[in-house]
């Protein structure tokens, strides 16, 4: 991904490999999570695998944090609407290609319908917190998205010298972010 295969990166050791099925949940607990991260990207369309990328880090950064689920997948589908719903806080994670390459944008999210019909295939974020709301009557008490600036999302595996080197402050970011999260009282 345009990484050294070993980096560290705010205190975490990463080995920059893709070898793992983004389908499932890295930590496969059924129970609801005080925060719920979720990341979208593909890491064979460039600068579109930041999500999954960041993903990664915070599955291992806080890999001792029992409240916190990671999910990470190529797209956010009607299936991830109860996890959504079920969640006491949500971190949605993507590039854009509307920001400047290397931005990040950290935004509170409300639902929105998309259209009468859900698409089946893939929603945006603030879609998925409609479903969750329309099919389970609840919402999480806190939505935010991150979004980092894309230059290229072209096939390949290597970021964009603006997305690596805003890797760090995106850890920093999600770091923070999570830890608020976390510390909110239900």
């Amino acid at each position: 991904m345009g990484l050294p295969a070993h980096t560290r990166l705010c205190g975490v050791e990463l080995g920059v490999t893709y070898q793992r099925d983004w389908r499932y949940d890295l930590h496969m607990t059924h129970t609801p999570a005080r925060c719920l991260i979720l990341a979208c990207g593909n890491t064979l369309r460039g600068d579109d695998g930041v999500g999954l990328w960041l993903a990664e880090w915070a599955e291992q950064r806080f890999s001792d944090q029992p409240g916190l689920r990671v999910i990470a997948d190529h797209q956010w589908t009607p299936e991830l609407a109860e996890d959504v719903a079920r969640a006491q806080s949500v971190l949605f994670i993507d590039c854009s290609l509307d920001s400047e390459p290397g931005t990040l944008h950290l935004t509170p999210i409300e639902p929105v319908s998309g259209s009468p019909e859900h698409n089946t295939h893939h929603l945006g974020a603030a879609e998925l917190l409609a479903l969750g709301r329309e099919l389970y009557s609840s919402l999480p008490r806190d939505a935010q998205q991150l979004t980092i600036g894309a230059s290229s999302i072209e096939f390949g595996e290597k970021f964009s010298p603006a997305v690596t080197a805003a890797l760090p402050a995106a850890c920093r970011l999600i770091e923070e972010t999570v830890l608020r999260l976390l510390s909110n009282p239900e």
